[in-house]
Formats: structure tokens, C-alpha cells, sequence
């Protein structure tokens, strides 16, 4: 069987072998359209890899950890990594690389090339996978040509194709990937065209930037755009665009370079141009049958293309497809950045801002009607937090993404998630916050007569500066009553507070230097000598943009739940005074309007959601064992302690071992006392598994059922290694 096909020599016939992608450029170049040499690896050439070499067992092994739909994009994320770790140390089999690398030699050996991904699901009138498998540009050598070649094999298992694939229906067991490897055109104009536009059937679009089409796709360089009638075969428009940048060759990839001056006022196509973008992109929706989208490139006068797809209505409501959902999960440098910046000059301080505005208001002192409107004042105020928090802090987790995936491929490690090492140990507000706990707690060690005050609950008889450190750390972070940041009296007293005062009091917590990984900076400066000096500063700065994001992973709730309190704050002064109300029976009842606004809080959205407790489900005889996700290091045993509701937390004692359904960051203080973590959800990136590794704790996490499975009381193990949690079944 034929492992590899010139463009043509493939076949109508051969779509199912070289994919959607290999196949369209295959008949392009039989039908006069001039496109780059192109060599296609069937699928033949991929089952081959996985069966040689073990990997699909591997594969179906991972993927079959957990309930495929029981699993949260964080898990499916962890499951991708490991996949793509295999694919990465996993050698091919001689017979492979000798066979490819002859062929690839012949033709590549002296000039750079792309290498694309050809799914046979790929680029059809059902679904489009654009984008969502991998593709590579400027690649020099056959040895650098075989690596990515399994990398793009890897990328049929990242988590954007997972999900994508669940939602179509198709069957990830039977997934295949042909492999498109073409000379780069390094073309001076780049483009796409729709041959019929998405938002109007009888226009088309042209867009087009200077440099490479890789900043376009990726949305990093702005293009001019053209609307043609169809019918007229005229220009019905063009926007110009502001033009600052190109994507330009660099070594071993392709990087984003000033536009000329120049070219910065130069339209990058003439009228004439355009037009013969357009007819390319009729001809080929005539020879497809169907509209299409064209990937093409002007190198000097001559127009290439690069390839073409069936356009799928991603913007069609009825479609539900969430592709560009999906897409979201793959995140560019340069918009982790832009993003970065956002987050950290503009929303985080507006944030802090509007939770200090609110604590500045006293709420005894509002009229029943000024209480009701501060309370729905709040709740928008909440809700829109909310909302960007969703649209804005979630997709800056894909720091770390981004950086953990650079890292592997460099790095080749044998542990997938070594590269975590690289970013523990940040100033993460949870952090703080504990720093605050562990200095109060040490003004109790050894101060018999302030622990007795402690257990009392006695606040009358606090010395000043105690009493004041106490009210400052409220003022903060809330008296730990609440399962908010800031939320305060959600219990009658401050007991809370004062139990994990006194259990950390007895337990000394290990400084912060104890705890960080000695391996760190070893490891920081192996990674970096992989780079040649003038790409050093890049790989620096992507470490510190992924250090920066996996902190915010758990400091965007600490200011989130911040705001929470304050409306929460507000709903409870309002409740307290219908209640007195209700009590004094005076003739002055509360307003119409405060009763109405705290009414209609019961049919809009919660924010105080209760932990997940799992309920209905009993269990007459447990599993001794318990299988999830590895997601801190180490070994542990110890008492479990279930927490199901966030008050079950002042109870927790040293030594304990932590099983809740998700380590929310409002709860993180329990966790310096902890002796490991488990949690229902899963993920290297929630935040339980981020704040275990931060004080390096053994954690594992996406253990379905765990706060029914496991009692308080019980005795068990924790491999964090292997994802294994084990019950002895005895109560200590």
C-alpha cells in the first residue's frame, strides 16, 4: 500500500485516505489551478505509527480514564497533553521513518515547507475542522519535517478536535490523519477569499494582508477587505485596513515583524488584483460544486493557492456549531498578550475599584428604597463581573496551555506536566491571604491566655494590635464564614476564623522557599538554552505570560467574589430588616420596593452556589479504589474530611486530606494544614490542583462521585502520581 501521494498522483478516490485538505489540492493542481508541490501521507501512513508502536492502546486507554461526557474541558485538556507526550517521545518504527524519509528528502531536504493536517472529517460540507487541528510553517530539514509530521498526528487528539468531534457525533476510536506537506510560498500578499459570503449569498469577500497568510488566520494582522457583487463581478466596496504588521519567516516558524512604511499606506491590491482572486475562487466553487473558502498568496505577480474548503455558516444560530467556540480554546501569543494587558491594566484595577466603592457605602444608614436600589445596583454590577470574567479571564487560562504545549515539544519530557514546575510559587492572592493567616496564627503560639480568648470567642478581651490585625484581614478577605472573598457573618460569630487560627497555631505551615521546587530553575534554564539568542527573549517572555496566567487561574475568583460579597452584603441587610420587621410588629413596615427587589432575587440566576453533594446516590459496598487524574505529585495518607457545604471548613484539622467536589478559591485557607487533595472535578488547571502544587501537596483530581465515596473518617491514600486514591476503609 501506497504511504505517500504526490498531488498527481491522488485521486477523487483517495479522499478517505488523504484526507479533505490533501484531496481538494490534489484536484486543484489536475484542474490548471497553480498550487505549492505537495506531497500528501495517507492515513495508511498514521494507523501504521499507532499500531507498530502501541500507541493506540495507549490512546484508548487515556481517553477512557473517565466517562468521555463526564469530563470538563480541563480534563479533556490533561488527556490531550498526555496524548501528545506520547506522540512526542514515542519513536516511529524504522520502516516508517526510512520509507518517509526518503521521500520527504527528495523534495525538502534544501527549502522550508508547511506541514498541514488532513483529517478525512476535515473540510467538508458537514463540519469544518479548520483550525482546529495543527499546522506548521517555515519547517527546514527532513529530520525537523518528521517531528512536526507528529505533531500534526498529536493534534487529532488535542482537546478543541475531542469536543468538536463529541458534538458531530463522529467516533474518536475510528479518527485518522493524513499529513499535507507543501513548499512555503513566501508570498508578499496573502489572503482568503469566499466565493460566496457567509452573511450575503450574492456578494463575495476578499481579504487581504502584506507577509504571510498566518496573521490573518490567526487574527493578529488586520486585512484589507473587498465585497464583490457576484452577479456583476464589480467591487462593491473596500475597507481599508490599519496597517502596522506582517507575518514574516523566521527560523523554524514564523514570526510577527512592522510593516514598512512604505507598504503601511499602500493598498496591498489593485482592482485588477482583486478581481483575480475572485474568479480563482469561483472557478474552484465551480469545479467543488459548492461555495468556497480559498487560502491563496501573490509571490511577484503570480497567484497560488494554498487550499480550499467548503464554507460551513459557523454565524447560522440553527446550526449549533460551536467550532468557534472550540477555536477559542487555541490562544495566539501575540493575543495572550493583548489580552494580558487588558486584564491586568484595565479590568483587575476596575474590579478591585468597584468592590471598594460598595464597602465604602453604609448600608444601615440607606433608606428601605436607597437599599433596594443599591441591591439591584449590585446585582448588575455582579452580573456584568461575571460575564467578563467568562469572556475574558477564562480564555487567558490558555497561558498556560500555550506554554506547557512549547515546553513539551521542546523539551520532550518524560512527564507531560513537568513544565507546572516552571510556575508554581507566584503571588497569588489566595497566597496572601494565607500569609495573613499563618502571621496572625503565629501571635497565638505560645500566648496560652489569647488561645483561651480564641476558643471563647471572646473579642472584648483582645489586646489592640491583635483586634486590629483581626479587622484588617476581615476587611480583606471576609471572617472566612462565607464561601465568598470578603463575605462576612454568614455564621452568627467568627468562629471560623477563629478555629483555623488556632489549628494553624498548633501546626506550623512550611515557608514558602521550603516548599518550592529545587528542580525549578534548573529546568527554567535547560528550557531556555534550547533557543538560540535571538529567540531567548521569546521563550522568556512566554514563560512569564504563562506564570501570569496560571496565578490569575485562581486570583480572578478572589476578585470576583469580592463583588459577590458586596451584593451579598446587601441582601442580607435587606432580609435582616424585613426580619426585624416581622418581629417588632411597628407600625412602619418596610417598603414596597425593598420586599419586591429581594423577591425577584429568587427567579434570576444564583451566584452563591452550594458545593455539589452528589445526592440520591448510596453505596452498600465502596470501591477500594479509586481512579482520576494526577494532578500534584506525592503520596499521602490521612483522615479524609468531606466538605460539602463551605461552614464543614472550620472543622478541618492538620493532617486531614481535603474531598470536596472543587477547591473553590474562597476556601483555599484549609489547604496549608492538608495533607493532600481530591476533588470531583478534574483538571491540571482548577484551582484545588493549583494551590496543591503551590504548597506541594499530593492531589488528585476528576473523581467522579467522591463526596459519596469517601466519609469523613475514612482512611486513605493518595498517589498523586498515578491518579490513585485509596480506602482503607478504618477510621483514625
Amino acid at each position: 500500500m501506497k504511504w505517500i501521494l504526490t498531488s498527481a498522483e491522488a485521486s477523487r478516490e483517495d479522499r478517505s485516505r488523504i484526507g479533505g485538505k490533501g484531496h481538494a489540492l490534489a484536484l486543484l493542481a489536475g484542474n490548471g489551478f497553480r498550487i505549492p508541490e505537495t506531497l500528501c501521507l495517507t492515513v495508511d501512513t498514521y494507523n501504521d505509527f499507532v499500531d507498530r508502536s502501541g500507541l493506540r492502546e495507549r490512546i484508548l486507554l487515556e481517553l477512557y480514564r473517565k466517562d468521555f461526557q463526564d469530563m470538563r474541558w480541563e480534563e479533556i485538556w490533561d488527556c490531550a497533553t498526555r496524548i501528545r507526550n506520547m506522540f512526542l517521545k514515542t519513536p516511529m518504527p524504522p520502516e516508517v521513518e526510512s520509507r518517509l524519509r526518503q521521500e520527504i528528502s527528495v523534495r525538502f531536504e534544501d527549502r522550508p515547507a508547511v506541514v498541514r493536517s488532513s483529517a478525512p472529517e476535515e473540510d467538508n460540507a458537514r463540519a469544518s475542522f479548520a483550525g482546529l487541528h495543527e499546522s506548521y510553517l517555515n519547517i527546514n530539514g527532513t529530520d525537523s519535517i518528521l517531528d512536526h509530521i507528529r505533531k500534526v498526528w498529536a493534534s487529532l487528539w488535542s482537546d478543541a478536535a475531542l469536543l468538536y468531534r463529541q458534538e458531530i457525533g463522529l467516533d474518536v476510536e475510528k479518527s485518522s490523519m493524513a499529513v499535507v506537506i507543501q513548499e512555503i510560498i513566501t508570498g508578499d500578499r496573502s489572503g482568503v477569499a469566499f466565493s460566496r459570503s457567509p452573511n450575503e449569498s450574492t456578494q463575495a469577500v476578499v481579504e487581504c494582508v502584506y507577509g504571510l497568510n498566518q496573521g490573518l488566520v490567526d487574527g493578529q494582522v488586520e486585512p484589507d477587505r473587498w465585497i464583490l457583487d457576484r452577479q456583476r463581478k464589480t467591487v462593491v466596496s473596500h475597507t481599508p485596513a490599519v496597517r502596522r504588521d506582517r507575518m514574516v519567516p523566521r527560523l523554524g516558524g514564523v514570526e510577527l515583524a512592522p510593516l514598512p512604511d512604505a507598504l503601511a499606506t499602500k493598498t496591498p491590491l489593485d482592482t485588477d488584483e482583486v478581481m483575480q482572486v475572485f474568479e480563482a475562487a469561483q472557478k474552484a466553487e465551480d469545479f467543488f460544486e459548492s461555495p468556497q473558502d480559498v487560502e491563496w498568496t501573490f509571490l511577484d505577480e503570480a497567484l497560488y493557492i494554498l487550499q480550499s474548503r467548503p464554507i460551513t455558516t459557523l454565524a447560522d444560530a440553527k446550526s449549533g456549531d460551536n467550532r468557534s467556540w472550540y477555536l477559542s480554546l487555541h490562544r495566539s501569543f501575540e493575543n495572550l498578550k493583548s489580552l494580558r494587558n487588558r486584564i491586568e491594566h484595565e479590568l483587575i484595577p476596575a474590579m478591585i475599584t468597584a468592590a471598594d466603592e460598595m464597602a465604602a457605602i453604609e448600608l444601615p444608614a440607606l433608606s428601605d428604597q436607597a437599599l433596594a436600589a443599591e441591591i439591584n445596583n449590585r446585582w448588575n454590577i455582579n452580573h456584568k463581573w461575571s460575564n467578563i470574567y467568562w469572556e475574558e479571564f477564562i480564555p487567558f487560562a490558555h497561558g498556560v496551555r500555550l506554554f506547557g504545549q512549547v515546553y513539551n515539544d521542546v523539551m520532550h519530557p518524560d512527564d507531560a506536566y513537568e513544565f507546572v514546575d516552571l510556575l508554581t510559587q507566584t503571588d497569588m492572592a489566595s497566597l496572601e491571604r494565607n500569609q495573613m493567616l499563618e502571621d496572625l496564627a503565629d501571635r497565638v503560639r505560645g500566648n496560652h491566655r489569647l488561645a483561651e480568648q480564641l476558643r471563647a470567642g471572646d473579642h472584648s478581651k483582645f489586646d489592640a494590635d491583635f483586634l486590629a490585625a483581626v479587622d484588617t484581614f476581615i476587611s480583606k478577605y471576609g471572617d472566612l464564614s462565607c464561601a465568598v472573598t470578603g463575605g462576612t457573618e454568614c455564621v452568627q460569630d467568627a468562629m471560623p476564623l477563629f478555629n483555623i487560627l488556632l489549628e494553624l497555631a498548633a501546626h506550623p505551615v512550611a515557608p514558602s522557599d521550603m516548599r518550592k521546587s529545587s528542580n525549578a530553575e534548573k529546568l527554567r534554564e535547560k528550557f531556555l538554552n534550547q533557543f538560540e539568542t535571538e529567540q531567548q527573549n521569546w521563550a522568556n517572555e512566554l514563560l512569564d505570560l504563562a506564570r501570569v496566567s496560571y496565578q490569575l487561574r485562581d486570583d480572578d475568583n478572589i476578585y470576583l467574589g469580592r463583588i459577590e460579597a458586596r451584593l451579598l452584603a446587601a441582601i442580607r441587610e435587606g432580609r435582616n430588616r424585613i426580619d426585624r420587621q416581622a418581629l417588632s410588629n411597628t407600625s412602619e413596615p418596610v417598603s414596597f420596593e425593598l420586599k419586591k427587589v429581594l423577591d425577584d432575587l429568587d427567579h434570576r440566576p444564583e451566584f452563591n452556589k452550594p458545593y455539589q453533594t452528589e445526592p440520591g446516590q448510596t453505596f452498600e459496598v465502596k470501591p477500594r479504589q479509586l481512579l482520576g487524574q494526577p494532578a500534584g505529585p506525592g503520596i499521602a495518607k490521612g483522615r479524609a474530611r468531606v466538605i460539602l457545604q463551605h461552614t464543614d471548613l472550620a472543622d478541618f484539622k492538620s493532617g486531614e486530606i481535603l474531598i470536596c467536589d472543587a477547591v473553590d478559591p474562597n476556601m483555599t485557607f484549609v489547604v496549608p494544614l492538608a495533607a493532600a487533595v481530591v476533588e470531583r472535578r478534574g483538571g491540571m488547571l482548577i484551582h484545588g490542583a493549583i494551590i496543591a502544587r503551590e504548597y506541594g501537596l499530593p492531589c488528585v483530581t476528576g473523581i467522579p462521585e467522591a463526596t459519596a465515596l469517601i466519609e469523613t473518617g475514612d482512611q486513605i491514600y493518595v498517589d498523586g502520581y498515578l491518579g490513585l486514591v485509596t480506602l482503607g476503609g478504618t477510621e483514625i
